[in-house]
């Protein structure tokens, strides 16, 4: 895990917890990022959304438009890192669930 002893970087993080909703977010990260920025962390998750869902690299890099050396990262990450993308696809899977009325 990476050590974030930064001031900085810890209120930033502070701050992106302590949004209460997707237009907050939205708002926040439109202010705070390059729409480059905020469409290649999409396209991330995404591949992290479809490798979780066992899709081929091949099938990832022709649906999201990323390379296969990013593909291997997130892959890495979903397997070896902080536990981040499980977190956030657990997350977005019980809220996923709870907008469906289950």
């Amino acid at each position: 895990m990476p050590n974030y002893q930064n001031r900085s970087i810890q209120r930033l993080f502070k701050a992106i917890s302590n949004i209460k909703t997707p237009k907050e977010c939205e708002a926040f990260f439109d202010d705070l990022c390059t729409i480059k920025e905020i469409q290649d962390m999409a396209q991330r998750f995404d591949t992290a959304i479809l490798l979780d869902e066992g899709l081929s690299y091949q099938k990832i890099a022709e649906k999201v438009g990323v390379s296969t050396a990013t593909i291997s990262r997130v892959n890495r990450c979903l397997t070896y890192g902080s536990n981040g993308y499980r977190i956030a696809l657990d997350n977005l899977s019980e809220t996923e669930k709870n907008d469906d009325g289950e």
